[in-house]
């Protein structure tokens, strides 16, 4: 196939599927697709071969280069990733990991998966990553891995889970199923852990209907992984390899054309982003009682999935839902950003209690995630501003909203 991404994705006719609605719906989220992303498509389609992995590995080698790091491996989810670098490292049963029990796409139910032991690491309440000091508190002898995660585009603590790896001798795992282009202290997410991963699902930023990504500088470990991922047609009759059984889960050529036109456009779909984000920063500074979007130390480029605001101590869950459905009925899609992991009823049979990460309880409460794409007007951000505020007076707290 000779399709070239590079030419294709100069292409700048955007595809709206807003536009298609014609009922004034404003959608959380919206793939930012172009005339680029369609006729790649319909080259791998006509081609007839749609699963001989070359675009897989050219979509590798193309994002191995924008994160930096000297291996990507193609895999079919985030969750998928990091179940596979949990199996490439050896985690399982008996072991402990220590995970956040925060998060959209909760690509930490892997660790469960492995049949290690989830250990769940209360939160920093503002930028909802990891707290690296309780963290330390939770190391044991059966602790083997650090999974820290980068929460709706923002960078953990890294420094200091960093030297937490080390002084304990870790495994650091880098969660960046919902960030991409981010920074801290001048290095992408994605460059910290030993692994990294990435998810291309909605609400994402790049998009290629499903998919995930690991990225390592350590060679091994992606032997390891691609013997992992899937049995290749020339692995069939090696005895050796045979050892290691497959998972089955590659990526498609189409998933991986997708990925490689959407990569090599991301610094348009990241400028559209921020364009609404302009607005929203704008439109909420006339919010009574409400404070700058929250950036951490050392965070200096961040990209958020979806624009979340954190409502004050005067709501409640109850208060939230309230709001989402004063939203709904002015069609506008908002959401909460997802139940812990500590109140699901799969990790409260097996010892978690809402009171073990009381920081998360309270922040996962009172998220509330705001639509966030491309084809969000400035008069739409307006709308959804004011009918918010609206909508916390609905509810008897007042305008008390925090970002």
């Amino acid at each position: 196939m000779t399709a070239s991404p590079a030419t294709l994705a100069t292409q700048n006719d955007t595809i709206d599927p807003a536009e298609d609605d014609g009922d004034g719906f404003i959608a959380l989220t919206a793939p930012d697709m172009s005339g680029a992303e369609v006729e790649m498509l319909s080259r791998v389609l006509t081609s007839g071969e749609l699963g001989d992995g070359r675009m897989a590995r050219a979509f590798e080698t193309a994002f191995a280069a924008y994160v930096g790091r000297a291996h990507a491996v193609a895999v079919s989810s985030g969750t998928i990733a990091a179940l596979l670098v949990m199996k490439a490292y050896g985690i399982g049963p008996g072991d402990e990991v220590l995970c956040s029990p925060f998060g959209w796409h909760q690509a930490q139910h892997a660790v469960a998966l492995s049949g290690a032991t989830p250990v769940l690491v209360d939160i920093d309440y503002w930028q909802h990553s990891i707290n690296p000091e309780k963290a330390a508190t939770l190391i044991t002898p059966a602790t083997k891995a650090i999974l820290a995660a980068n929460p709706n585009g923002h960078p953990a603590h890294w420094d200091e889970l960093t030297a937490l790896a080390k002084d304990h001798g870790l495994i650091l795992i880098e969660d960046s199923t919902e960030a991409i282009g981010s920074t801290y202290k001048g290095r992408m997410v994605g460059g910290f852990g030993d692994a990294s991963f990435f998810d291309f699902s909605e609400p994402g930023v790049l998009l290629a209907g499903d998919g995930g990504m690991i990225v390592t500088d350590d060679r091994d470990l992606a032997h390891r992984l691609r013997y992992l991922r899937r049995r290749e047609v020339e692995h069939r009759n090696t005895v050796v390899i045979t050892r290691t059984l497959p998972w089955q889960v590659g990526l498609s050529n189409l998933n991986a054309a997708l990925g490689l036109v959407q990569l090599k456009r991301l610094p348009e779909i990241l400028a559209r982003r921020n364009r609404v984000i302009g607005w929203y920063d704008a439109a909420m500074a006339s919010f009574e009682g409400i404070k700058p979007p929250y950036r951490g130390a050392g965070a200096e480029i961040v990209n958020p999935m979806l624009y979340c605001v954190h409502l004050g101590t005067r709501f409640t869950a109850s208060g939230r839902k309230a709001i989402i459905e004063d939203l709904d009925g002015q069609d506008i899609d908002a959401s909460d950003f997802g139940q812990p992991l500590h109140t699901q009823q799969y990790y409260q049979e097996r010892g978690a209690s809402r009171s073990a990460c009381p920081v998360c309880t309270k922040t996962a409460d009172r998220v509330l995630a705001l639509p966030l794409h491309h084809a969000i007007t400035e008069d739409q951000v307006a709308f959804i501003v004011e009918t918010l505020k609206d909508a916390t007076i609905n509810t008897g707290a007042g305008a008390a909203i925090y970002l």
